[in-house]
């Protein structure tokens, strides 16, 4: 199946959750926020949200400064 993390396709084979997915890519858990399909998903729910064809992740990392 096929997801989108900040618009770019990504491939995932085998059932496995957004918190799953995420270490994965190599996306670190703090420090960023993460959204599926524009809703905004807390971290302790990372491991309970199942990664299904077609949803849109979008990862915003915190970033010092102004």
């Amino acid at each position: 199946m096929e997801v989108f993390i900040n618009r770019k396709p990504v491939g995932v084979e085998t059932p496995m959750s957004l918190g799953e997915l995420l270490t994965r890519e190599g996306i670190p858990s703090e420090g960023v926020a993460v959204a599926v399909n524009n809703r905004v998903v807390p971290r302790g729910e990372w491991a309970a949200t199942p990664v299904e064809e077609g949803m849109k992740i979008t990862v915003i990392r915190a970033v010092c400064g102004g």
